[in-house]
Order: structure tokens, then sequence, then C-alpha cells
């Protein structure tokens, strides 16, 4: 009972303080939302399907989250065992990333005193309400295309050729990845510049104005914004065929909602509507911590061999071929 009192007396306090919050303003008025921001966290996008409907953590469930991101780092720091035998399949396998070299956040995302269970808070259970056919068909495609297919490399995924961030770190929707999930936000009284670390990606955020023609397909979409209030409101549509979140479509459209509720929060919403890929809008939500660290660039293909040694395996594979045909002729 005591615990269930400090607890929504906790809620109480952290609606009000988020509700009496004064954002500072730029010259001409508008909320400032400058600044490097984070948005990494151990919070799933979808909801645990043993959690059900169930939006919000105990605060002994966030701490043991906590506790067990930071005992995996430490487990992964010890020195390796130079005896031990590797099994087959084991993860992570011999020469990933090590815990080391990843971000994802040490904490469940925490929102007006609310521990949450999963990015995704409406539908209720916390779960992309996939449409299953088409959706379903766009990824195997797309897994297709990063799997099986080598024959140039604009089969390759875009992450790995450098040209968009990996998962959706770019967006949008903006949401963590496995590192690099840092933001810089610049604002001018027309355009909100987004510069994402994952593969340098910028977004442009315009102030007014219309889509272009829906034949006009960028990366990362067309971001137009206008302000409500307090809360900069960005719709952005006209994606890329090529680009797409969880199987959708190019006509996909994102709406996000961006407030500043405190000196080091920002609170990030993204609705997503697209009838082709899904059985209705969802929305999703998650904090921006500030932070004073700074965003180094991200140099994709310095080292990086894993390219141009696909392909040339994918030639090999080719003389190979046309060699045994050869010899049976």
């Amino acid at each position: 009972m005591r615990f269930l009192l400090a607890t929504l007396a906790t809620l109480a306090v952290s609606s009000a303080t988020a509700a009496d919050y004064k954002a500072p303003r730029l010259s001409d008025g508008t909320p400032d939302l400058q600044g490097v921001w984070t948005n990494a966290t151990q919070t799933p996008l979808e909801r645990p399907a043993e959690l059900g409907t169930r939006r919000a953590l105990t605060r002994e469930e966030a701490e043991s989250i906590e506790k067990k991101a930071r005992g995996a780092v430490a487990a992964d720091a010890l020195p390796s065992d130079p005896n031990a035998k590797i099994e087959a399949g084991a993860l992570p396998p011999v020469g990933n990333y090590n815990l080391f070299w990843t971000d994802r956040g040490m904490t469940a995302a925490e929102i007006g005193g609310e521990y949450r269970s999963s990015i995704i808070v409406d539908p209720p259970n916390g779960r992309i309400p996939v449409l299953a056919n088409s959706a379903d068909q766009r990824r195997a495609a797309a897994r297709m295309r990063g799997e099986s297919m080598a024959d140039g490399p604009e089969q390759r995924p875009l992450g790995e050729r450098c040209l968009l961030s990996f998962g959706s770190s770019a967006g949008p929707p903006m949401l963590p990845t496995m590192y690099n999930s840092y933001y810089q936000i610049v604002q001018s009284k027309d355009v909100v510049m987004i510069l994402v670390e994952m593969v340098h990606d910028v977004r442009m955020v315009r102030i007014g104005g219309k889509h272009p023609p829906a034949h006009v397909r960028k990366w990362m979409g067309d971001s137009i914004g206008h302000w409500e209030g307090d809360t900069l409101v960005v719709e952005t549509a006209n994606f890329r065929s090529d680009q797409n979140f969880r199987g959708s479509s190019q006509d996909m459209v994102v709406t996000e909602r961006f407030t500043r509720v405190a000196d080091d929060k920002i609170l990030y919403n993204f609705t997503i509507r697209d009838a082709n890929a899904f059985a209705s809008e969802f929305t999703g939500e998650l904090p921006f911590l500030k932070t004073d660290v700074n965003i180094y660039e991200y140099a994709c293909h310095e080292g990086n061999y894993a390219l141009p040694g696909i392909l040339a395996a994918e030639r090999e594979k080719e003389k190979a071929e046309a060699a045994t045909a050869a010899a049976k002729r």
C-alpha cells in the first residue's frame, strides 16, 4: 500500500512538474529544442506479449532491467577464456561487436513518472497492427535483396551501403538502435534541422508550406512542421519505395510531436498511418534526454571490406558455375 501511495505521489508530482514547465524561447518566441539529445533505452519498441495491455512497469521491474543491462556489460567485459570451446551457432559469434561498442541505454523509458513497458502505446497491447499479406511480402522481398542477391551494390541493404542509418535511427520514426542514438537539433524561424549521428543523416523540417508532388520521393521522406502551442508537429510523407519501416509502403505518413517537458527532456511522440501495410494507425512515444556528448563523424566505409568481399565472392561463384556448365557441354 505504501509503495502504491508513493508511486501515485511520484506520478502526480511528475505530471504537475511537466505541466508547469516553461520551455526556453528563441528570439522568435518558439520553444527552444536545440542541443544534443539521445533516445537510447532498454524499453523495446513492441511490448512483450505476456504483459498484455500493461503499459507501465513497477519501479522494481524498471530497476531490474537496469541491473540486468549493467550486468550484461560487466560480464561481456571480462577477459576471454582462451581455452573455451566455440559452439556452432553460438551468439554472439566470434568477431562480432562486444557490448563495449554498443549503447542501447541502461534504463526503461520514463515518461510522466511512469516506466514504460514498450515504446508503442496505442493499440493498448503495445504491438504494431501489421496487415499480414502486403507487409509480409515487402519484408520478404527486402530480405531477399539483403541476403540472397549480390549482383551489384544496389541489392545490398541501405545501411550497409552507408546511404541511410541502420534500423530506424534517422526515421521517421526516430528510434534507438544498438549504438549512435544521438541527435543534434538546430533551429531557425523557417527550418528545424535534425542531425542524426548514425550515417550522418540530416533531416530538414520546413516550417509551413506543402509537400511536393507525390512523384518527388526523398530519403527520410519530406518533412513539414508547424507549432501547436509548445509542441513542434511534423508531418512526413513522400517516402522512397526502397526505404520502409516494418514493411511499410511508400505511402506511409508519419506525424511526430516534439515537446520539451524539462530542461533535459523532450517528449517524442509519433503516429504512423499506412493502409497498405498496417491494419490501423499506431502511436509510440519515448523521451529524448539532453546530453553533453559530441556527435562524431560516422565514417561508415573506412576499413569496411564487407561489400567488396561479398561482390567478389558472387563473381567467383558465377565463374565456378560457368566453368561447371562448360565442362558438361
